[in-house]
């Protein structure tokens, strides 16, 4: 028997995710040694790279390989703005911008949004179901540090209303990655893209962690 494409996917991109989860500032933020400003330029930074990802064009939700994977009770960026919007105010963009990382993840989404429907299928991927399944881990340490609410205010982003079972949810998820209508080539291509997804992240945790340098 092949071995299924969802696990290909996952052990290729092994080492990377591992790098991501290994990174100084997710290291200090889990940690509880970072203030909230710091995990509130975290989300902000989250922002923009789920704008991109959620711009996804109508035409996209009848696309034979995009289209199973849009849906909407997947979507984060409404919850990141009520988070944002607890944690900064209500002019919490006034003056916001993304960090040079997050600029080039947000432009590279973008153009898979608009070009590379496979591409897309990489990014998304690695970032919802790192939210179901990591981000968890997040939520927690944001709920015990800064006494947010259970699954309450600050920490929305991470909780998924419309996704009873999780666990049943990511295994309906790599039977969709299973029967991706594509080839074997493209599949390599969605792998590569997979691995530059994380490289992408964590490029943004990097910028993050220089602008608190507390492992240093």
């Amino acid at each position: 028997m092949p071995t299924p494409f969802s696990a290909l996917l996952r052990a290729a991109s092994h080492e990377q995710h591992t790098e991501v989860a290994g990174s100084d500032f997710m290291g200090d933020l889990l940690g509880g040694r970072l203030g909230m400003d710091a995990y509130r330029q975290y989300t902000e930074q989250l922002w923009f790279v789920y704008r991109a990802l959620e711009s996804v064009p109508g035409r996209l939700a009848e696309d034979p390989v995009a289209g199973p994977f849009v849906r909407l009770d997947l979507a984060r960026t409404r919850e990141l703005e009520r988070d944002l919007t607890y944690l900064g105010g209500p002019r919490w963009r006034s003056g916001l911008e993304p960090l040079p990382a997050t600029e080039r993840y947000a432009a590279r989404v973008e153009t898979c949004v608009r070009d590379w429907p496979a591409g897309l299928v990489a990014h998304h991927y690695t970032r919802y179901l790192g939210d179901l399944s990591g981000g968890q881990i997040v939520r927690g340490m944001a709920e015990k540090t800064w006494g947010f609410d259970r699954k309450g205010d600050g920490v929305r982003f991470y909780v998924f209303e419309s996704i009873g079972n999780p666990a049943a949810f990511k295994r309906d998820y790599r039977a969709l990655l299973d029967a991706l209508p594509v080839d074997d080539l493209e599949k390599q291509r969605v792998v590569d893209e997979c691995k530059r997804a994380y490289g992408l992240n964590s490029a943004i945790l990097g910028d993050l962690g220089r602008r608190f340098p507390l492992s240093a």
